[in-house]
């Protein structure tokens, strides 16, 4: 295990045993919030976080995190229900509706992400810091980002014709970016700096993430990604994959690092974990 994996890992067991902390407990909707929070994964989000404060030597980090881990958790339950991706197996185990209910599901997703913006409205940190947060991760989730993104992506399915290039980029800035680039904005926020470097950094890695996923839907395995893959092509959507083919999108995402990267220059050294994530979200296998 390289040093970055183990700084990722020691990060995703510190954000789940805080997010074991906060969650509520007792009842069934509190049991679904902590089985779609408390499923383990990469913790990308929560990395970028915990790194960005890092730069600044902001506090607050780690609720900031386990905050935008909630609104991801809840996106992923919203986004496997069958009136959206329909999916049944998620980080490898049963969808929240397949192992509960639809209701419940959706219950359950509401939940986590209002936990989110209580998380954060109780965190030690400045309530400038607070209101920057709080705003602009309900920017980032909400009819401007996230569910924006979401919503363009459930319509291209039923489309007369595929989603062109810049299309599919706007639609997955704004599904999958969104939450990436405040992740990565967090820490600059919390110290009270400017966050731009760290977003133009966030919206190239965001891109290049994305066409990790569509490669490895094509490319992957069940067991590597831990849910079901070719999904996309089974439904004739357009995909990075589909619209540059494999190898043009394998040379986009490196070239999308390299973008990313450059964004990091004014923090020289302090910026090397960043450098690092940049790195592994075009070599990971799931």
């Amino acid at each position: 295990m390289t040093s970055f994996e183990t700084a990722l890992k020691s990060t995703a067991n510190a954000v789940e045993h805080r997010l074991d902390e906060l969650l509520p407990r007792g009842g069934r909707i509190a049991e679904a919030m902590r089985y779609a929070a408390l499923a383990g994964g990469k913790r990308l989000r929560a990395f970028l976080v915990v790194e960005s404060a890092q730069l600044f030597g902001a506090a607050g980090a780690m609720d900031a995190a386990a905050a935008v881990e909630c609104i991801h958790a809840y996106s992923l339950v919203h986004d496997d229900l069958p009136a959206m991706d329909d999916d049944d197996l998620r980080r490898g185990k049963p969808t929240l509706h397949i192992k509960w209910d639809e209701a419940t599901a959706v219950l359950a997703g509401d939940a986590l992400q209002a936990q989110a913006f209580e998380i954060i409205a109780d965190m030690q940190a400045s309530n400038a810091a607070k209101l920057a947060l709080i705003q602009s991760l309900a920017q980032a989730s909400g009819a401007q980002g996230m569910v924006l993104g979401q919503d363009l992506d459930i319509a291209a399915e039923s489309a007369a014709s595929p989603l062109t290039l810049p299309e599919i980029t706007h639609l997955q800035a704004l599904k999958t970016g969104a939450l990436i680039r405040w992740s990565a904005g967090a820490g600059a926020l919390l110290a009270g700096e400017n966050p731009t470097a760290l977003h133009s950094y966030a919206e190239a890695l965001g891109n290049a993430f994305q066409i990790q996923d569509d490669i490895l839907d094509v490319t992957g395995s069940e067991a590597e990604t831990g849910k079901r893959v070719q999904k996309d092509a089974g439904a004739g959507k357009a995909t990075f994959v589909t619209l540059l083919g494999l190898s043009s999108a394998r040379k986009r995402a490196a070239e999308l690092v390299e973008q990313a990267v450059s964004h990091l220059a004014p923090y020289g050294t302090q910026a090397d974990r960043l450098r690092d994530v940049a790195q592994y979200i075009i070599s990971r296998s799931a």
